[in-house]
């Protein structure tokens, strides 16, 4: 196993550990009433019950974990024919090294999108309780957030664009 692939579903391993540590680490940190939404002074002026975004939350966890990688596997049963990657005839070639590529995509994108989870239940909780922080301080979460999507987005059609590394 390469150490890529192997650090990756480590990630997602961590990832899964940590959003649903997350999940439950804030709901006993919320009061019943939940603010979601923030002024210009940073109070909270729109509110949820606890219970209701525990329900959302896991149901995000949900679609991801088991909705996305039931779609990934499918995904990696089609034939590279039918794939639509440049040097088609090429990864044929080299299916074990395409199923891999794609399969560490679809983990990074999952482990992305549970860290991502687990990050802004933390800041919710962080912003609704007593703590030194307001949620201005976390105005860039976001940005990061975004540029890693994109990042992972972009990461496999790039990859395929290039020759397999086990060419000769």
């Amino acid at each position: 196993m390469k150490i890529t692939t192997f650090s990756i579903r480590v990630w997602r391993a961590l990832s899964m550990i940590t959003v649903l540590g997350a999940s439950l680490y804030s709901y006993s940190l919320f009061g019943q009433d939940v603010g979601v939404h923030f002024n210009a002074q940073g109070l909270a002026d729109e509110f949820m019950l606890k219970s209701d975004i525990f329900y959302v939350v896991v149901g995000l966890i949900l679609v991801n974990n088991v909705l996305l990688l039931s779609v990934g596997r499918s995904l990696l049963k089609i034939q590279s024919e039918l794939l639509p990657i440049p040097n088609q005839q090429i990864w044929a070639n080299h299916r074990d090294e395409l199923k891999e590529h794609i399969q560490n995509w679809i983990y990074s994108l999952v482990a992305m999108i549970n860290t991502s989870i687990a990050l802004t239940i933390f800041v919710l909780a962080t912003v609704n309780n007593e703590f030194k922080f307001k949620i201005g301080d976390f105005g860039g979460l976001l940005y990061m957030i975004v540029g890693f999507l994109l990042i992972i987005i972009i990461a496999l059609p790039v990859r395929l664009m290039m020759k397999p590394s086990s060419d000769d």
